[in-house]
């Protein structure tokens, strides 16, 4: 009503009775055009087509269908990267003077010299101690994690280059050891091995080190360990 009564005023007086006079009150005020507020109009319009558009395009069932259509296309299988390799079995062999059952690193996936090591340990059913550990629910024992970590660490410390030696290394004690989950056949476990401090007066290196199953950590805690002949 309250339209109708502001868009009547607007218009010039006539004899033309008031039944054929045209009525605004299905129109929303901005889609009438007033004496100078054309460029008003316009724009309004333009505003309200271009928002159509905008919700057509990204909120239709169609767009969408199609994004996922496009992600199905690639299989699964190819869609995850491989871990890289830095070092591979045999240059672990190199250097680690551990062999069969009880070399527990099988890839090196990054590699800095004195500082640190990331190494993988592909948990299957064929190893050895899951016949024992436990035959209805085979997990991984907490202490080999802790030995595949070791050796990891010895990879980041057994190198003529940063002071080391290839001849053995030995645990000086660990501390803070702390299980966080089971690891169990089919796993991949992701270590990291991080020097803290290194005396090479005696031989002796404190590392850190962390142990993954994806995003999760499943073992971690503080090493010592001495370097040199037995």
């Amino acid at each position: 009503m309250a339209s109708t009564v502001f868009a009547n005023s607007l218009l010039p007086l006539s004899s033309t009775p008031p039944s054929s006079l045209p009525t605004f009150n299905a129109f929303p005020l901005s889609r009438i055009s007033f004496p100078n507020s054309r460029s008003h109009f316009l724009s309004t319009q333009l505003k309200e087509e271009k928002n159509f558009r905008f919700f057509t395009t990204y909120c239709s069932p169609v767009a969408a269908s199609a994004k996922d259509s496009k992600e199905e296309e690639t299989p699964i299988e190819l869609k995850y990267a491989a871990y890289p390799t830095v070092m591979d079995i045999n240059q672990i062999r190199e250097i680690l003077p551990h062999r069969f059952p009880f070399l527990l690193v099988d890839r090196v996936i990054e590699y800095t010299p004195g500082v640190s090591a990331v190494a993988i340990k592909n948990v299957t059913i064929n190893d050895n101690f899951f016949p024992g550990h436990f035959p209805e629910r085979p997990i991984m024992p907490g202490v080999l994690m802790v030995e595949a970590m070791a050796q990891v660490g010895g990879l980041v410390m057994l190198q003529p280059e940063v002071g080391g030696s290839r001849d053995n290394f030995f645990f000086a004690g660990i501390d803070k050891v702390r299980f966080r989950k089971p690891v169990i056949a089919g796993d991949t476990l992701v270590m990291r091995m991080t020097l803290l401090k290194l005396q090479k007066r005696f031989g002796i290196a404190k590392m850190e080190g962390k142990a993954y199953v994806g995003q999760d950590v499943v073992c971690e805690g503080e090493f010592l360990m001495a370097m040199g002949s037995e």
